[in-house]
């Protein structure tokens, strides 16, 4: 059973970092959703990419995840305006917020720092 629940912190770790690479590679298409454009875009990139990474590897991992989790829960904001044109975002609103609740459950119950 242990070995199963493992596998929960790779289904966030994988799918963040995965986001991560999303946002470098189609920076110019998200761009309009982000305030600051592209560069906004390549940070919040780097931001994904960097979480993912400290999750897998056991540093500073609280704090990351936290920060992630905090992250997952802004991406909503640009969703819910977009919604008065496309009400599929709804799907991605659901999604942020599960993935929010991931990122916190991680630093509450694998993070190994004590941040």
């Amino acid at each position: 059973m242990n070995a199963i629940l493992s596998l929960g912190k790779w289904f966030l770790i994988v799918p963040t970092l995965i986001f991560g690479m999303f946002h470098f590679m189609n920076a110019n298409e998200m761009a309009a959703m982000a305030p600051g454009g592209s560069v906004m875009v390549y940070i919040t990139g780097a931001c994904l990419i960097l979480a993912g990474i400290s999750m897998a590897i056991g540093k500073m991992d609280k704090l990351a995840s936290t920060l992630l989790g905090i992250l997952f829960l802004a991406f909503i904001l640009p969703h819910v305006q977009m919604m008065a044109d496309d009400p599929s975002q709804m799907g991605n609103i659901l999604k942020n917020i599960v993935m929010a609740s991931a990122a916190f459950m991680y630093a509450s119950a694998f993070a190994k720092d004590n941040a």
